[in-house]
Order: C-alpha cells, then structure tokens, then sequence
C-alpha cells in the first residue's frame, strides 16, 4: 500500500530550500521591478514544456507590469541575441533550461555584471547533471547563479545533493495551468469515435523520456477486456528514431493513434474530450504541464510513479499512479469501468491545483526571487 504523500507548503524552509509566496500574507511589492531579459531553449508558438512554462510566467509577470523581454535560442543565433539582450541593458537575466539557455545567459550576466536566474529542467536534473560530458556547463552555470528556481522539492533536493554549495540559493517556484486563451479542437474531424469510447489522453512530445511505447502493451490486455478503450497521443515528434519506433507500433492497432502537436490554447477542448489523461514519463522536471493541466481542468489522471508526478497525484486521491505495467494495466482497465471514480478523482485534482497552484502564487514566487536581488527603484 502507497502511502499518501504530504505536501510541502509554499513559504516554509526545508533543508535549506526556500519556498516563497505562501503562508501569512502575501508579499509586498513596489509597483515593478526593473527590466528583466529571459532566454529560453524554446518560446511560442512552441508547443513545448519549456515554452509553454516560459509563456505562461512572462504573460503573467507582463500582466503585472513587469518589463520582460523574451529571447529564443531556437529561432535566433546566440550572436544576435547577445547583442539585443546588451543593448536592452536588463537589470536580470533569468535563464529557463541550465544546459540549453545557461551558458550564453551566464556569459550575459557576467558581461552586464547584473545578477543570473536559473531556472531548472527535469532534463538538467534528472540527466544533464549526471551527464559526464553535460555535467561540467551546469554546474558551471549553476554555480554563477545568483538564484536557482526549480518547480518542485525533489528537484531542488536531487541538485542540492550533488552541488550542496547551491541549498541557500535554490527556491522552489511551484508551477501553475493556465490558458491565455482556447480554441475549439474537432476531434471527430481527427478521429471518429464510437459515442460510449473511454479515451485515455497521453500528451506528451515523442521522445524516449515520455516512454509512449510503455502503454501499448498493458493497453493491447486492457482493450481486450474493455473493447470500448481508445488511447490518444497528442504532441510533436522530438526524437525521430521514437517516433518511428511509435508510427510503426501504433500501425497494427486501430484503437490508438497519434495525432501529432496541436496548437497550446486547443488543448482545453481535447482535454475536455478525454475521459483520463495518461502520463508515462521516466522522469519529469517536478511537474508535468500536462498533468497540472488535465486536473485544472478536472480530468482524470494516471501517471508513472515517479517524484516529479507525485508531486501533483496523490494515490487514490487526485488520481491513480502506477510502478509497473500490471499496475498500469489494472488502473486503467478500473478508470475505464468506473465513472464514478473518474469524475471524484478529477473533481479531487481540481480542487487541489486551485487551491495550492493558482497562476498568481507561481508569478508571485518570481518576482519575490526578482526583488531579492534587484535594488527596488524608489
């Protein structure tokens, strides 16, 4: 028996690890802080987990009239992007992705002689970190931050065991679901579903992280059961040889498939197609943007049992998590059956990212870590 997982209150100190934003009142700002320049791995119209994160923190930090400029180091040379950033004359560098945006950000901060916002990956701690060949840029970058955010304690807590040095500077942000704005998505145009179909949902990019492969077995035992079982992939294709490995797989089964990436703001009208929203990652970076998602929205979750999806699904009670594929099999052939118990533990999911991940508390966490190390203006 799994036991439930307590979570960490925002505003407290754990090991060191500061969580900002939460207990008490809420904190005191002037009316903006000075300019802030952010580099990204990737921006919008990405629909990627970085620039998904990206775009919903700088909206809401723009919403509160901070002046924040965005650089995408897919869409523009690092050479270009030191010259604008230079001639913006931030006050901030804050930097998403260690290993990917952390290098050219460091050499930025230390040429403005401003100070270095890091924000963690679950790619940075789960791999680059124990990377040989990565491991010695991040904890160079790492090192040069004035501030290292990540979303979730067991990230901060795995950085912090292999660069101690880092606790007093690591501050947990937790992540928030927010959507700027929604479009209507016609599935049946996509895919024509029988009307008493159970759907299960697995957005996700394809990349061998996300482990898309993992639920095709335990799903082939699961529709023989319940015939009615459809599982939808929804999400670009990252990593070629997966997504070959995925189209070949997909091929001898016509009760899934995948429909490739869809525009960020379609996805509250899939989701509300879904009847559960499937998460197969081997590691995540504290929290996945499709699980915060999916139970904003009150849907139904099932996810690997890893830290970062724990963070969000709590066993039994927001949602179902699974350690191996008889597990995997099981939970979902019981979700498919029991509606009831579809609609208690989306409901659960609902109440409980309302309550402990509204937008304002995760733009909030910024700019408190913002005014920590910019002289506010008087």
């Amino acid at each position: 028996m799994r036991r439930a997982r307590r979570g960490i209150q925002p505003g407290l100190t754990q090991g060191g690890i500061v969580f900002p934003g939460g207990g008490g009142r809420p904190p005191r700002y002037a009316a903006h802080v000075a300019r802030v320049a952010v580099l990204t791995p990737f921006a919008f119209p990405s629909v990627r987990g970085n620039a998904i994160t990206a775009e919903r923190i700088v909206a809401g930090l723009r919403e509160r009239g901070e002046e924040v400029s965005v650089w995408d180091l897919s869409a523009t040379a690092e050479a270009d992007i030191a010259g604008e950033v230079e001639a913006c004359r931030p006050a901030l560098v804050h930097a998403f992705h260690a290993y990917r945006s952390g290098p050219l950000a460091l050499r930025l901060a230390r040429r403005l002689e401003v100070p270095l916002v890091v924000t963690l990956t679950g790619t940075d701690a789960n791999h680059e970190l124990l990377d040989p060949e990565h491991a010695p840029t991040v904890r160079r970058v790492l090192e040069g931050a004035a501030a290292v955010t990540a979303f979730d304690a067991s990230i901060g807590e795995r950085v912090a065991a292999v660069l101690p040095d880092l606790r007093a500077r690591l501050v947990v942000v937790p992540q928030a679901a927010h959507f700027a704005e929604a479009e209507p998505f016609d599935l049946d145009a996509r895919w024509a579903l029988p009307a008493d179909r159970v759907l299960f949902l697995l957005p996700a990019g394809i990349r061998p992280v996300k482990a898309p492969l993992r639920p095709l077995g335990p799903f082939d035992r699961v529709v023989a059961a319940d015939p009615r079982v459809r599982l939808l992939y929804v999400g670009p294709v990252l990593d070629p040889v997966e997504g070959r490995a995925l189209a070949k797989a997909l091929a001898g089964r016509p009760w899934a498939r995948h429909l490739g990436p869809i525009a960020h703001a379609a996805m509250p009208s899939l989701l509300a197609r879904a009847d559960v929203v499937l998460n197969c990652s081997i590691s995540e970076g504290g929290m996945a943007n499709s699980v915060l998602e999916a139970q904003a929205l009150g849907r139904a979750v099932l996810a690997a049992d890893i830290p970062g999806n724990r963070a969000l699904v709590e066993h039994e009670v927001t949602g179902l998590v699974f350690a191996s594929d008889a597990e995997l099999q099981a939970a979902a052939l019981r979700l498919a059956r029991d509606a009831a118990l579809r609609a208690r533990l989306g409901a659960a999911g609902g109440a409980r990212v309302a309550e402990r991940y509204p937008p304002a508390r995760e733009v909030d966490g910024y700019r408190e870590v913002y005014r920590r190390l910019i002289p506010v203006r008087a």
